[in-house]
């Protein structure tokens, strides 16, 4: 039996950078920490995290280094021209390309598997009932 892959293009608003991942994503997780809520001005970032070696990338990007709640550190690539973050790579999971969900702009795009912070989620969102809580 054949899996048959699905292709999807992430890309900034004025499409000048994007990626394209080869594979399904690893994980798709939301985070509800405070440099997600103001890095995305929303009340929580969702991303898909793919193998790096499965993500092509085109374009040219400005990179800024995000320290998270814990001291974590994130390289955002953004477009130099829109300014939207099409990718980023965590400094711990250097084999992992992470994609915002929203890049691909894609309804059918599967849902989230894990929330994690959610001690920082606003009290008004509700996580699916079979999603992996953490943290």
């Amino acid at each position: 039996m054949t899996l048959k892959m699905t292709t999807r293009t992430a890309s900034c608003s004025c499409g000048q950078l994007t990626a394209i991942p080869s594979a399904e994503p690893i994980r798709i997780s939301v985070c509800h920490c405070l440099a997600c809520q103001r890095r995305t001005g929303g009340v929580f970032a969702t991303q898909a995290r793919f193998p790096a070696n499965s993500v092509t990338v085109a374009g040219t990007s400005s990179t800024f280094v995000l320290v998270g709640d814990e001291g974590g550190r994130c390289t955002f690539h953004f477009c130099p021209t829109c300014s939207a973050t099409v990718y980023f790579i965590n400094e711990g999971l250097k084999d992992n390309i992470a994609i915002p969900v929203g890049a691909f702009a894609d309804p059918t795009f599967p849902a989230p598997t894990v929330s994690v912070y959610e001690e920082r989620m606003h009290g008004w969102v509700q996580m699916p009932a079979d999603i992996e809580h953490m943290y």
